[in-house]
């Protein structure tokens, strides 16, 4: 999940920047400092697979400098993530998108409290087997084909919106996220206008690189999911634009970030709890992601927050680690 090649660099500029001042333990805490000034612990996070390859490449570098810290990333979704978080099983709660009414009730219920910081951001990525050649669909386009199974064939759907050329003459093969998913959640609600409205003959996962071997192996395959895993497997995926009214676009760093790449652009979070927050471990965790978010981001193929983004995901941790 993680691109290697960035980790050496990284690190180096982790060491020289970051010196885990922000860590808030002392020698004589089991749980806080270690003799030579790193922390030590355990910290479990578990959500959205969106957000995993982030929260893999901080765990990795964070552990460069602090090696007694044990830290486990799971994919369970970002519904699945919350169930748990809200249960008290975990430390921090990755999510593709903000915690819902149900859910925060859940964790009212339990007696967990927790705080959203904004860690990345993503643009969600349409992707087809390379054999299927198609540029460019619009959101209509999208939405005539997701949101019911009337579709069957891609050519019912009219022409490329960007070459102009009829749509492939294949049979219709869709891979998505599964209902536990965030990306499910957003796409269904940006895309066909309503969440938790799909056609249901579509092969389903919360798992990210279960739908790319699942395209990268069908001729016919279409599926959505974060632009990460694209960038991943460009080598075998061919990426679609959209066309929002306003030309075909692209998701990228760049348009994801102006905003120009809608409407599949979304915030990622992070949500620690407020009891794990008193731990050291997860308050250098924290503030290790917050501090380096975009080396992080560049790590994991994710797009990083801008400069406005990441000083407000700064300014929200020291208030709950304050508080």
């Amino acid at each position: 999940m993680i691109s290697r090649k960035w980790l050496p660099v990284l690190v180096a500029a982790g060491a020289l920047s970051l010196g885990l001042a922000a860590c808030g333990g002392d020698d004589d805490d089991d749980s806080g400092s270690s003799s030579d000034g790193d922390v030590s612990g355990s910290i479990s996070l578990d959500g959205s697979s969106t957000v995993q390859p982030f929260a893999e490449a901080a765990a990795e570098l964070f552990n460069e400098e602090n090696p007694d810290v044990n830290i486990t990333v799971g994919a369970a979704g970002t519904s699945g993530g919350f169930e748990k978080f809200c249960a008290g099983e975990t430390d921090i709660s990755d999510a593709s998108r903000p915690i819902e009414p149900e859910e925060e009730e859940l964790c009212q219920k339990d007696g967990i409290e927790y705080t959203e910081v904004q860690v990345a951001n993503d643009g969600l990525s349409v992707v087809t087997n390379p054999a299927l050649e198609i540029s460019c669909l619009t959101v209509d386009q999208l939405k005539e084909l997701w949101s019911s199974d009337k579709v069957s064939n891609y050519s019912e759907l009219g022409e490329d919106a960007d070459s102009g050329e009829p749509l492939p003459d294949a049979e219709v093969s869709l891979y998505g996220a599964g209902t536990d998913s965030g990306t499910f959640d957003y796409f269904t609600e940006e895309i066909n206008g309503e969440e938790g409205l799909t056609r249901d003959d579509y092969q389903p996962s919360e798992d990210d690189n279960v739908l790319v071997e699942g395209v990268a192996g069908d001729e016919n395959g279409m599926a959505y999911f974060g632009l990460s895993y694209y960038e991943q497997n460009q080598d075998t995926l061919n990426l679609v634009s959209i066309d929002d009214g306003n030309g075909c676009v692209a998701p990228s760093t760049e348009t994801v970030q102006s905003g120009e790449y809608t409407p599949l652009s979304r915030p990622l979070f992070m949500y620690p709890s407020a009891e794990a927050l008193q731990r050291p471990e997860v308050q250098a965790f924290m503030q290790y992601v917050v501090d380096n978010y975009v080396e992080i981001a560049e790590a994991a193929l994710i797009v990083p927050m801008d400069d406005t983004q990441g000083s407000e995901a700064g300014s929200t941790l020291e208030g709950a680690i304050g508080s």
